[in-house]
């Protein structure tokens, strides 16, 4: 899998050499921002799955920042915060919407159906007003959803390699 996985993810040196990133290449040094490892790719998917939940446009930035300055694999954190999509967005902040309610003890339920048309022109607008709407529950639930998803990524990641490494122990003992 992890042979598969390096055959597919650009090398450092051609991410370094590309010229609009050389005022950052040093930043760009570290070789577990490069290396499949469990903690540098369980530390990856944590932060792919934190940065998706953070509005709007900056999910790739604040996870290539904080890959960079946690020193997690960036491609991998890139790549997880895919996972929020105009197809997942919207689930998953009535859930960090239903957190919220359930943290506070409150809620005004009728922000929640009121939820926007959205038009091909003003879809953002619309919807981050939608959002904002929502007040604090969203602003409480939307944290815990983050941290919630980064923590259970983190474990399954360590779990799940943990178990390939002695599943492959226990095939090579028996050939």
């Amino acid at each position: 899998m992890r042979k598969f996985i390096r055959s597919r993810l650009p090398s450092s040196d051609s991410i370094r050499k590309i010229s609009w990133l050389q005022p950052v290449e040093h930043w760009l040094r570290h070789p577990n921002l490069w290396h499949l490892h469990r903690r540098s790719v369980a530390g990856g998917v944590a932060l792919g799955l934190f940065c998706g939940l953070v509005p709007g446009p900056l999910q790739m930035l604040s996870a290539a920042l904080l890959a960079i300055w946690l020193r997690v694999n960036l491609p991998v954190a890139l790549f997880t915060t895919f996972y929020t999509n105009p197809f997942t967005i919207v689930p998953l902040y009535l859930f960090a919407y239903q957190i919220g309610v359930w943290v506070l003890g409150e809620g005004d339920v009728a922000n929640v159906r009121d939820f926007p048309k959205l038009h091909l022109h003003d879809w953002f607008d619309s919807l981050w007003n939608w959002l904002v709407s929502l007040g604090e529950p969203i602003l409480i639930g939307l944290p815990i959803l983050a941290v919630s998803l980064a923590l259970i990524g983190y474990i399954l990641v360590r779990l799940g390699w943990r178990l390939m490494v002695v599943w492959k122990w226990k095939h090579r003992k028996s050939h």
